[in-house]
């Protein structure tokens, strides 16, 4: 009976020591995160952005002949330059648009044409859109008076997304110096990428996990954002050629579109009924139509060639992460749901191949039937 208790009590006092240090890690682990939390967002940018514009950094460095911490500055000043450009005139053209409407509402000069009497004639819609056409044009004090309230919300609203694009484009040249930062440091950081993949997933498969998932983040930075920059260019292209009001914010919004994986024909079908209608069917008009029709079509034909290049995972899973990615995560999951997904698939497609921990793939081997003799009988 000694004996018996002799041996319970270094048992309970190991699981009890056991249990001690389990819960201090999880206490620290938690603490870490807590910590941790209000970076994350900026780290994974900086750690995507990084991953994305490594291999020109290994270029211009090649090219140069500079240390990896000068070229790393100049992709980043470079960088910041080609994102403030567009930025600053896209601020300057909504503060002259404001005050343009600001003015004309302040002069009294402001009025709505009637409307024309076609649009009574409209099915569902037309009997009261005729009605508060008509209102506009005839009382536009009492209009307004009378969507007051709206108006100011989505005054509001709109001021608040200006305000959140801001804290969005700080934290992005945050990100972008950061990203520098660890530029200057790629191979080691790549060293460390691959230590932590074969802790995880086992030393054979740990190099060829790092590298799914560095080609994987680059592979939809040039099918997703890539693509959707073409786009923007294409499109608004088109636009300031043909005059478009509010070109500039009309191709912003394709190339947000295109990163939410939105189709652009959203925008550039009502723009081309617009155009139509103002400026009637012309051949410069019809010119134009099919050419921003086609420009809004051309990710469909580069995300196939683009999304899945350099993978072995297949491109819908790509396009699958990507966009479950976005609906669950934001922009940021619009990266990390591929490589979710993608190491997702690889590690489940090994097991289903019974592969051994060494790499080496198993074989089922076929059950062995015993050969039984055939004893000829007397008659043979």
């Amino acid at each position: 009976m000694l004996t018996a208790q002799g041996s319970e009590l270094p048992l309970s006092r190991a699981l009890l020591d056991v249990l001690i240090r389990a819960g201090l890690i999880v206490v620290l682990v938690v603490y870490c995160y807590r910590i941790f939390h209000p970076f994350l967002d900026l780290m994974l940018w900086s750690l995507i952005l990084a991953v994305t514009l490594y291999p020109l950094h290994r270029k211009l460095k090649h090219r140069l002949g500079s240390g990896d911490s000068t070229v790393a500055s100049l992709i980043v000043v470079f960088s910041i330059a080609v994102l403030l450009v567009p930025v600053y005139l896209l601020g300057a053209s909504i503060a002259e648009s404001v005050q343009a409407a600001s003015a004309t509402v302040k002069s009294g000069t402001f009025h709505v044409p009637p409307p024309p009497a076609s649009v009574a004639d409209w099915p569902l819609v037309g009997g009261r859109l005729h009605a508060s056409w008509e209102r506009a044009a005839t009382d536009p004090a009492g209009m307004t008076q009378q969507f007051a309230p709206q108006l100011k919300a989505a005054v509001l609203a709109m001021l608040r997304q200006l305000a959140g694009l801001g804290v969005g484009l700080l934290i992005f040249i945050v990100a972008l110096i950061l990203a520098g930062i660890f530029m200057a440091y790629g191979e080691a950081g790549a060293r460390s990428a691959v230590q932590i993949a074969s802790r995880l997933f086992g030393r054979q498969r740990g190099q060829h996990i790092a590298e799914l998932c560095t080609a994987t983040i680059r592979a939809v930075a040039q099918g997703v954002v890539g693509i959707a920059f073409i786009q923007m260019v294409l499109v608004g292209l088109g636009f300031v050629l043909m005059g478009v009001p509010g070109a500039g914010l009309l191709a912003l919004a394709v190339l947000l579109f295109g990163i939410m994986q939105l189709p652009a024909t959203l925008i550039t079908v009502p723009v081309i009924a617009f155009v139509i209608a103002t400026q009637g069917a012309n051949a410069a008009t019809i010119t134009f139509s099919i050419y921003v029709f086609l420009a809004g079509l051309v990710d469909n034909v580069l995300k196939p060639l683009l999304l899945g290049r350099g993978l072995s995972v297949p491109m819908p899973v790509i396009l699958l992460g990507a966009l479950g990615g976005m609906v669950t995560g934001g922009v940021i999951g619009l990266f990390i749901g591929p490589v979710v997904l993608g190491v997702g698939y690889e590690l489940f497609w090994e097991w289903v191949e019974h592969r051994s921990p060494d790499g080496a793939s198993v074989t089922p081997v076929a059950p062995v039937v015993p050969v039984v003799p055939v004893v000829p009988g007397p008659g043979a």
